[in-house]
């Protein structure tokens, strides 16, 4: 994911009854850390897998002793991994994630490579049919990168519906996507929603309340259908966009405040993301490599 254009953060005239979360002002670096820690210790709902190694990036096929290696580093923290492809090593996930007691949401990354799609749409059925799927994720993002259209991505969505009938089975993309696509959202079980304050130049101060306006925006395109946030996080270097500076303080903060409040709201969210992953600088600049509460060696952050 990457700078929204046209859809950005607008300060309020009014701060007084915005959720501010941790105030960093109250907080030296060593007690947000320690609380940091805390409150990863106490777990979280989920978490987004990070495949892949320093050195290694989509296309590169991942061991099954590498996935192994991370879903046990990340088993005492969370109940559920998020995977984004069924292809190329990612077929594992599930199956190591079921075989260590947590459930999945499984995603098939589609493009505009059909071709791909349908290698990724099959393998996902498969996986579904062994039992290894709690979610289905039909497509990420797909639509805000406009690599599909709704009637193909419907298509999909319809097809893996009817060949896993016991599986929820949605569709991953930015909260607003929702509204725009109401024949989309008609057509997933649940809606997976991702909602990130830092990439609409959100200053930390005021996160919190805005990731709480993305999610309602969702809820009501939802029309009662349960809503999971499916990425949510905040890069701990890299620069700032607009009024959102990455740094290891705001990231701390961000993952205290995500988690108090999926807590005492009891919101599904899957944190993006576990590892650092140096590939990801491409399309999002250097922030891309520093989304993990792991670094690139599997080591925690802070």
């Amino acid at each position: 994911m990457s700078y929204r254009k046209g859809h950005h953060f607008t300060l309020p005239e009014t701060t007084s009854s915005l959720t501010k979360g941790v105030d960093l002002n109250n907080y030296t670096r060593e007690r947000l850390q320690q609380l940091w820690r805390n409150t990863l210790q106490n777990g979280m709902h989920g978490i987004c897998f990070s495949m892949y190694e320093d050195g290694q990036g989509p296309g590169d096929i991942i061991t099954e002793e590498q996935v192994e290696r991370r879903i046990g580093i990340l088993k005492p923290y969370t109940k559920w991994i998020r995977s984004f492809s069924c292809i190329e090593g990612n077929e594992h996930i599930p199956r190591i994630a079921h075989k260590n007691g947590l459930q999945t949401m499984v995603g098939a990354w589609l493009s505009d490579d059909l071709e791909t799609n349908e290698k990724e749409l099959e393998a996902l059925i498969q996986l579904g049919k062994k039992g290894y799927v709690n979610i289905a994720a039909v497509g990420n993002e797909v639509l805000y990168r406009n690599e599909l259209n709704e009637r193909e991505l419907l298509s999909y969505i319809e097809r893996v519906k009817t060949a896993l009938p016991g599986v929820p089975v949605g569709y991953v993309d930015a909260y607003y996507e929702f509204t725009n696509h109401p024949k989309i959202t008609e057509a997933c079980d649940v809606i997976l929603s991702n909602c990130y304050p830092y990439w609409e130049g959100c200053p930390i101060a005021y996160s919190l309340n805005h990731m709480k306006q993305m999610f309602g925006q969702a809820t009501d395109a939802a029309k009662g259908k349960k809503v999971i946030i499916t990425e949510t996080g905040w890069p701990s270097e890299g620069g700032r966009l607009k009024g959102a500076v990455s740094s290891a303080e705001n990231a701390m903060k961000y993952f205290i405040d995500t988690q108090v409040w999926s807590v005492t709201e009891n919101i599904d969210i899957f944190y993006f993301s576990s590892f650092d992953e140096s590939w990801k600088t491409g399309d999002e600049g250097d922030v891309g490599a520093y989304w993990g509460l792991w670094d690139k060696h599997e080591r925690l952050k802070f």
